[in-house]
C-alpha cells in the first residue's frame, strides 16, 4: 500500500501547514543565554528561564524551523515517563533519589498541560491512558516485569496488568493476552504543541533565528554561517541532531524511527476495532510499536525504522524507505485488521538521541558555561520538559531539588568509531526482529537472542 505523502517533514506538518520562516541571524550579536535548537528542549529552557528571570537576553538558533526535528514528528505520546535504567543511577544515587526522579518525570504530564491551557495552545490534548498490549507468551512475561519494575521504583498509582479480557474491551488486538495500564498520560499533536510554544516564548521576549547552522562552540562563543553570538551561557539542545555539531559526531547516536498514518477511519471499522478510550497504544515486542488515534479518527503507527544511517547521517527530510513503509503497514494491519483496506496517507521518519547507555543526561560544564541536554531515547515528550526546568535552573546557577536529580551533569562515554556502531546497531535490530519471530513461532519464554541483541549496544 502506497502512502499519498512520503517526508515532507511529517504528517502533523501536513496537518496544519509549515510554519512561516523567521529571519535568520543577521550578523554578529550578543545574548545573556544562547540556546542551540528550537525543539521541545530549548523552547521550554528558554521558557522557563524567561519566567525566572524577565529581563535575561535569551537567543534560540535553530538550523531549519522551530520543531523541524522529533519534536515535529513523534509519535504524540505524554507519557510521565523515560527511558532509562534505574540501576545504572544506583552506582552514583540512591534509591531515595532515584525515586524522586520518577516522581519529577511523572509529573511533567500535569505541567506541559499546564502551560499550554494557560499560553491558549491548542496541541489536540486529550488526558488518557497508556495501554501497552501483550500477544505471546513472551511479551506476557516482558508486561508482568515491567509492572513490577515500575511499581517498585514508586509507580504503584498509576501502573497495573489487565487481563485479556480488560484489554480487549478497550481495543480488539488480535491474540491480546493482557495489557499493561499506565495513567496520567495524554495524547497530543506534537507539531501544534511545538508550534505553540514557539509563539509563546517570541511573547516572553525571546529572540528565534531560524536558518542558521552552528559551526562551532567555545566558551562563551557560538560560531554560526550566518555570524557569531558571544553569550556567558550557551545551551546545547539539539538532540537527534547533536552528531551533526563539530566534534559531536559520537555523543548522542542518531537513531532512525518512523510512522504511518491512515486516511480517517469510517465509524463502522472504529465500531470492529473498538478503541474508545483513544488510549496511547503500543505493544511488548522486540521491536517495539507505538501507536495513537488522531483527532479526526485516524491510526498513526510508529516504530523503528531503517534504524541507524553510517557515519551518523541524517535523513532527508522525513523521508523513510520503502522497506520501512512495508513493515509498519505490516504492523497496522495485524494489530487493526479491520483497517486493512483503510488508504495509508503519509509515511514520516525522524531520528531520536541515543547516548551509549540509553540513558537521558542534563548538565551544565561550569567552567565553559556550555550545558546540555537530550538523549531521551525516543520518549522526548515528557523529558524535555523536565530537562528544560533543570537546564534553566542550571544556567541560573540556581540549587534546587531538579538540579540535584541522578541524571545532572551524568556522562558517558563515547560511541564507538565507524563501522563499529553500524554494525552493533543493525546487528542489535536483526537480534530483536530474530526474537520477535521466534516467541512468535514457539510460544515459549523471552528469546535470549534480545537479551544478546540489547547487550551488543549497552540497551
Amino acid at each position: 500500500m502506497t502512502p499519498k505523502s512520503v517526508g515532507n517533514v511529517s504528517f502533523w506538518y501536513a496537518d496544519i501547514g509549515l510554519p512561516f520562516r523567521r529571519a535568520p541571524l543577521s550578523g554578529d550579536t550578543t545574548a545573556d543565554i544562547c540556546i542551540i535548537g528550537a525543539g521541545y528542549t530549548g523552547l521550554w529552557t528558554a521558557h522557563y528561564l524567561k519566567a525566572a528571570a524577565p529581563d535575561l537576553d535569551v537567543l534560540i538558533v535553530e538550523k531549519d524551523f522551530a520543531g523541524f526535528g522529533a519534536s515535529g514528528r513523534n509519535g504524540g505520546w505524554l507519557t510521565g515517563g523515560f527511558a532509562w535504567n534505574h540501576s545504572r543511577y544506583l552506582k552514583s544515587s540512591s534509591e531515595a533519589q532515584v525515586r524522586a526522579m520518577v516522581h519529577a518525570m511523572n509529573g511533567t504530564v500535569d505541567e506541559v498541560i499546564r502551560v499550554a491551557e494557560g499560553a491558549g495552545i491548542d496541541a489536540d490534548i486529550l488526558r488518557t491512558d497508556e495501554l501497552v498490549v501483550a500477544t505471546s507468551p513472551a511479551q506476557l512475561a516482558r508486561l508482568t516485569a515491567e509492572v513490577t519494575h515500575r511499581r517498585h521504583w514508586g509507580e504503584e498509582h498509576r501502573v497495573r496488568q489487565i487481563s485479556a479480557e480488560e484489554t480487549l474491551a478497550r481495543v480488539r488486538i488480535p491474540g491480546a493476552m493482557g495489557g499493561m495500564i499506565v495513567s496520567g498520560v495524554a495524547r497530543i499533536q506534537p507539531a501544534k504543541l511545538v508550534r505553540g510554544l514557539a509563539a509563546m516564548v517570541e511573547r516572553q521576549g525571546v529572540r528565534i533565528a531560524e536558518g542558521t547552522m552552528v559551526t562551532g562552540i567555545s566558551k562563551g562563543r557560538v560560531a554560526t554561517d550566518k555570524g557569531s553570538i558571544n553569550a556567558k551561557t550557551i545551551l546545547r539542545c539539539t538532540e537527534g541532531f547533536t552528531a551533526t555539531l563539530p566534534g559531536l559526531r559520537r555523543e548522542w547516536l542518531p537513531m532512525n524511527s518512523a510512522q504511518i498514518v491512515t486516511q480517517p477511519l469510517p465509524p463502522e471499522v472504529w465500531d470492529r476495532i473498538g478503541w474508545q478510550g483513544h488510549e496511547i497504544l503500543g505493544d511488548f515486542a522486540n521491536a517495539y510499536c507505538y501507536c495513537q488515534r488522531t483527532r479526526e479518527g485516524r491510526i498513526a503507527v510508529g516504530a523503528r525504522g531503517m534504524p541507524y544511517k553510517y557515519g551518523s547521517a541524517i535523513d532527508a527530510n522525513g523521508a523513510p524507505d520503502a522497506e520501512t513503509i512495508r513493515m509498519l503497514t505490516g504492523i497496522l494491519h495485524r494489530h487493526f485488521p479491520a483497517a486493512h483496506r483503510v488508504p495509508i496517507d503519509h509515511a514520516w521518519c525522524g531520528v531520536l538521541g541515543v547516548p551509549r547507555d540509553w540513558c537521558a543526561t542534563v548538565g551544565l560544564n561550569q567552567s565553559t558555561g556550555v550545558g546540555w541536554a537530550g538523549g531521551y531515547v525516543g520518549v522526548g515528550v515528557s523529558t524535555s520538559n523536565l530537562a528544560g526546568r533543570t537546564l534553566a535552573d542550571l544556567a541560573l546557577r540556581r540549587d534546587t531539588d531538579l538540579t540535584r536529580l541522578p541524571w545532572v551533569n551524568r556522562r558517558v562515554r563515547a560511541w564507538e568509531p565507524e563501522p563499529l556502531r553500524w554494525l552493533g546497531v543493525h546487528g542489535m535490530y536483526a537480534l530483536l526482529r530474530a526474537a520477535d519471530a521466534r516467541e512468535a513461532r514457539h510460544h515459549g519464554p523471552p528469546s535470549r537472542l534480545a537479551r544478546l541483541g540489547n547487550w551488543l549496544t549497552g540497551r
